[in-house]
């Protein structure tokens, strides 16, 4: 899942506060609090008992067992991770948070955990052109933060493009009428609304969209960079043994009929 541009400005201002050394900004490794959305079905969602759940919220709950250390799930509004990291409230990120040049800047990432495409929904029986002429004044919902969001904003600059807090908000406003089109990561669109009621009489329209410059290389777990050498090295054995002992699989195919997994 190609998502989230997240804007580092706050995250970069906090790392050059001075007083804390890499070795006081180290996170505790025997407990990780590790920063969720629970807004972006089926990666994360509330449940009707209040809980997140979702393939990232087993995944996070599988790596940590893994590290045999103790998981505080925290639900951030999707723009507030990095902000959140950085201010010492959470330790880690596990939100579809996509590896990009611009966030390696601000902080440290895992390995990728998992890789999907990008895409356009709106109406199944929609015959548009989805070159930036062809989109002139079509009103394209994103979430805000996000890489869909820049990728819009660069590059269909005639279109109408509206920001959300939420994909759901974003989805909501489809059905509604009120937009054209969204663009999102494929398997967030499929699973979160195309297949569900809500999502009757809509589908993908368009090519896939994958350009690293924009989507990354895959979803990775953000980190501090005081913690590149510890934490993340933990989380990639994880996240290693996880693929090798077929946990990462089982979970893959609770949630997914087809691999998400990174193909490198």
């Amino acid at each position: 899942m190609q998502r989230r541009h997240l804007i580092a400005i706050a995250a970069i201002a906090v790392i050059g506060l001075s007083g804390f050394s890499a070795h006081a900004q180290a996170a505790d490794t025997k407990k990780i609090r590790i920063g969720v959305e629970g807004a972006y079905p089926p990666f994360s969602e509330v449940g009707k008992d209040g809980k997140v759940m979702g393939f990232e919220i087993d995944l996070a709950s599988a790596y940590c067992a893994e590290m045999k250390v103790t998981c505080e799930m925290v639900q951030v509004d999707f723009d507030g991770l990095i902000p959140d990291l950085q201010a010492r409230k959470i330790d880690a990120i596990i939100a579809s948070l996509s590896i990009t040049d611009d966030r390696k800047k601000a902080i440290a990432f895992s390995n990728a955990y998992y890789n999907t495409p990008a895409r356009f929904a709106g109406k199944a029986d929609a015959k548009l052109d989805f070159s930036p002429a062809g989109l002139k004044g079509k009103k394209i919902g994103v979430q805000r933060g996000t890489t869909h969001e820049k990728f819009v904003l660069d590059t269909f600059k005639e279109s109408k493009v509206v920001s959300y807090a939420t994909q759901d908000h974003v989805f909501l406003d489809l059905k509604s009428g009120r937009l054209d089109l969204t663009l999102a990561d494929m398997v967030a669109a499929d699973e979160g609304f195309v297949k569900r009621p809500d999502g009757k009489g809509f589908g993908f329209v368009g090519p896939t969209f994958s350009d690293i410059k924009y989507f990354g290389v895959g979803m990775g777990v953000g980190m501090r960079k005081a913690d590149e050498k510890t934490l993340a090295k933990k989380f990639n054995d994880a996240i290693a043994a996880l693929r090798a002992n077929g946990g990462f699989k089982k979970l893959n195919d609770k949630y997914f009929a087809y691999d998400v997994s990174p193909k490198n």
